[in-house]
């Protein structure tokens, strides 16, 4: 076996290899913000402000990557997520800055109402059996109203996150009834409740006032049930289907993979942070780690990644050349 990994014959026989456009860059616009803001808990992402949408998209188009995910920071919150949906809400502005910038950038937005709510849930809360949590349907109505709205502002690809059940059926009937068929369906399909998203909490504002999301998000040991969840999506007729977080649910995206459609995996906030703490302590090297991850999330049958690594990815291979 040795004789195949001579250094000269390694590049010849690389089974799996990171390209940019493997590459979904996740970016947060914020409202209140004057100048970009450094984000502590995620070393080299930021909150932009809008005026600042299209000079970023240009940057990651220059760099080679043609796609990334927004999720935005209204200046005000309310128990019905009325940001969300507004046709002058930040993510609505930064899709049209994006797409008056970059006309091909592939512009993916986060459905879902937890930045946007004062209590931090992920829609409408009610009252339950088991007290205060969120409601299915009526959030499902919530969920249609905002993918819509980014529909009108350009967005190619609406990526409910929720984990509501029917929720890409609502919104692709939503989506079809105003005439907005080619806007794709990425799924958040199976995501788990984990314990890996406090930076992102910190990075969007969206960390919920009471209880948490385990009734909505998947408990982590429980594979069947995710595969499951990625199987109602894919009959919903998701376009695309995503694990989140990636590292840890590896057995889980080779599973899903099987279904036959696209499939995304998200390097959350605390996989990303956990990479560049160690790599600050001189632990490991960061380049790399990120790299041997972000591989091992392809070969496991990932599509696209979504990575706060993008931009640094897209410099690292150009490097390589």
């Amino acid at each position: 076996m040795r004789r195949l990994r001579a250094r000269v014959l390694q590049p010849l026989l690389s089974e799996t290899a990171i390209s940019k456009s493997d590459l979904v860059a996740p970016i947060f616009m914020d409202q209140t913000a004057q100048k970009r803001k450094a984000i502590a808990s995620m070393p080299g992402q930021f909150r932009y402000p809008l005026a600042e949408a299209g000079a970023v998209a240009r940057d990651l188009w220059d760099a080679g990557i043609r796609a990334l995910l927004l999720f935005g920071i209204p200046r005000e919150k309310d128990a019905h997520a009325s940001g969300a949906f507004d046709p002058d809400g930040i993510v609505q502005k930064a899709v049209r800055a994006i797409k008056k910038e970059v006309p091909m950038m592939a512009v993916i937005t986060d459905v879902c109402a937890c930045e946007y709510t004062d209590h931090g849930h992920c829609g409408i809360v009610g009252q339950t059996r088991y007290g205060p949590d969120l409601l299915n349907d009526p959030s499902l109505d919530l969920m249609d109203k905002i993918a819509l709205s980014h529909a009108e502002s350009g967005a190619d690809i609406v990526a409910p996150s929720c984990m509501l059940d029917g929720v890409v059926q609502s919104v692709r009937a939503a989506l079809d009834r105003e005439g907005y068929t080619d806007v794709a369906i990425m799924s958040y399909s199976t995501k788990f409740a984990s314990a890996l998203y406090g930076p992102f909490r910190d990075a969007a504002d969206s960390g919920f006032q009471f209880g948490d999301r385990s009734t909505y998000q998947l408990p982590p040991g429980n594979s069947r049930e995710a595969v499951l969840e990625s199987m109602l999506d894919f009959d919903e007729e998701a376009d695309i289907l995503m694990i989140k977080p990636a590292g840890f649910y590896l057995d889980l995206l080779a599973e899903i993979r099987t279904l036959g459609v696209p499939v995304a995996a998200y390097q959350v906030s605390g996989e990303y942070a956990m990479i560049h703490a160690a790599a600050a302590n001189g632990w490991l090297s960061l380049r790399d780690v990120a790299m041997e991850a972000l591989t091992c999330i392809k070969r496991a049958g990932a599509d696209l990644i979504i990575t706060y690594f993008a931009r640094d990815v897209a410099r690292w291979l150009d490097e390589e050349q």
